[in-house]
Formats: structure tokens, C-alpha cells, sequence
């Protein structure tokens, strides 16, 4: 069975590039805001992984990001924030909250694949 990840992103064109990318070893489920993906969780979903974009309109990254980490069921799923931002790494460690990995778009799939299959080697689900 594969692994489930969210995906949470406004821009198509990193949507249709994941799903190109991921969707022939992963199960996909794609939310365009964190909105969505609170919705699709509340529904007692339980993805692997969450791939989310930090800068959204309405309910962006960082506030879905921190609401999955403050709660007791999601604490655990790694995520994985992607942003066009400058100077990600310090706008992550202003938000004060557990990330456990980040990429800078443009990014290498290559990269983001091989922090996919690390961060799901080590948090196999309890």
C-alpha cells in the first residue's frame, strides 16, 4: 500500500509538478488551502506526510502548520514547508514551532524525494 501524503498549495503549477513527480510511489491527496486540509483532517484522515506551502492566501502555512503541531493526533507527521520566501530557514525558526524539513522553490524533486522517503523511513506510524 502506498504511503499517503497532503499536499497543501494555491499554484497549480507546483500541484501538477508534485503530482508528476510523487504520485507514481505515493498516494496523493491535494488541498489548495490549509482551510481544506483542516476540513479533510477533521474528517479523521491520517496522511503520512504533509508537503504544505508557507505563503497561502486566507489560512496560510504557517498558521495550518502550527495548528496541526499544537494539536495531539498530528504532532508526529512530518511536514515539509515549501516557499519562494527569502530567508526561509529564519522566517521557520521565527514561527517557533517543529518543522522537519523546508525547501526553497524553485526546488530539485530529486531533493524533495529523497527527504520524503528519509523523514518516512523514520516515522513509521505507531
Amino acid at each position: 500500500m502506498k504511503k499517503q501524503i497532503l499536499v497543501v498549495d494555491d499554484e497549480i503549477s507546483i500541484l501538477k509538478l508534485l503530482n508528476f513527480v510523487l504520485s507514481k510511489d505515493y498516494e496523493l491527496i491535494i488541498k489548495n488551502s490549509g482551510v481544506e486540509a483542516i476540513d479533510w483532517l477533521e474528517q479523521g484522515n491520517d496522511p503520512d506526510l504533509i508537503i504544505s506551502d508557507l505563503q497561502m492566501p486566507y489560512f496560510d502555512g504557517s498558521s495550518f502548520v502550527r495548528n496541526l503541531k499544537i494539536s495531539g493526533y498530528y504532532r508526529d507527521t512530518p511536514v515539509i514547508l515549501l516557499s519562494g520566501a527569502e530567508n526561509l530557514e529564519e522566517k521557520i525558526n521565527q514561527m517557533q514551532i517543529k518543522v522537519e524539513s523546508f525547501l526553497e522553490k524553485p526546488f530539485n524533486p530529486a531533493t524533495l524525494k529523497s527527504r520524503i522517503e528519509a523523514l518516512l523511513s523514520t516515522t513509521e506510524k505507531q
